[in-house]
Formats: C-alpha cells, sequence, structure tokens
C-alpha cells in the first residue's frame, strides 16, 4: 500500500475515539498496544494525540497512586475489541503526525481496528489528559471542545 494511499485512507476515515494498533518503539515493551486519538477535530489537526490501553491495571494504578482522576479502565463490556480489561493512563499521550501515522500504515505496522470507542469514553480520556499536570498546555487546547 503506498503512502499516498495510506494517509488518504487516515484523512478520510480518522475521527475522534479512532484506533489504532501498533508497537511503539518508544516504550520498553516489545509488544502492540492500542491507541485512541482523543483530538476533537483529528482531520485538521496537525499533530494527533493518542493514548494508550495498557492490561497492567495494578501496575498503573501504582505508578500513578497520587493521580487516581488521570485514569481510566475500559472493559471489554464497554468497548469490545478489548479481550480483558484495560487501563489508559492519561498523563501519558503520545503526540504524532498524521504523516507518521500512515507511513506506519503503509508498510503494514499499523492497523485500523473498527468499531470507533465511543465519544462517551473518548471524553473520560479527554478529561483524564486534562486534569494531568503532565501534559503540555498545546495539547489539551486540542483536547478542549
Amino acid at each position: 500500500m503506498s503512502v499516498t494511499y495510506s494517509l488518504k485512507r487516515i484523512k478520510s476515515t480518522i475521527q475522534a475515539g479512532s484506533v489504532y494498533y501498533f508497537h511503539e518503539p518508544s516504550f520498553q515493551s516489545s509488544k502492540e498496544h492500542y491507541f485512541v486519538v482523543l483530538n476533537v477535530n483529528p482531520s485538521k489537526d496537525e499533530i494527533l494525540l493518542l493514548v494508550c490501553s495498557r492490561s497492567g491495571i495494578r501496575w498503573v494504578r501504582e505508578l500513578r497512586k497520587g493521580c487516581p482522576e488521570t485514569l481510566v479502565e475500559i472493559t471489554p463490556i464497554q468497548y469490545p475489541k478489548f479481550t480483558t480489561n484495560s487501563i489508559f493512563d492519561c498523563n501519558v499521550i503520545l503526540p504524532r503526525n498524521i504523516t507518521d501515522i500512515a507511513n506506519m500504515l503503509s508498510k503494514g505496522k499499523l492497523k485500523i481496528i473498527e468499531p470507533l470507542m465511543g465519544l462517551r469514553l473518548v471524553r473520560k480520556l479527554r478529561d483524564g489528559a486534562l486534569l494531568s499536570n503532565e501534559v503540555p498546555e498545546e495539547f489539551k487546547l486540542l483536547l478542549r471542545i
């Protein structure tokens, strides 16, 4: 798949709640993770803000015990593509250029997951990021409606 085609595909389908599955090289884990797009209007933003799901709920809760309001747990009942309960640490926002996402898709290193995550859950994730002291203000501007 060409980068041009991948870019068109991403731009034509991306929404708040789009879910991608890929390996993030900056993480210590060699596993792929689910990432959710948090931007209010991602098709018009230059930078996509992604938050990652983790299955190690206890570990993340212990790591962030001083700021539980920035953690969001999601069950497979809430989002059926998850096979286990997952947690999002909304203190860790991964900024990505839409072209980077398209490049990963064209190389087969990224999967687009359907269906979108529901807006009620996306709002919870955004709220967690907005409450975080670690998320830069310029990112928070892209999360406010």
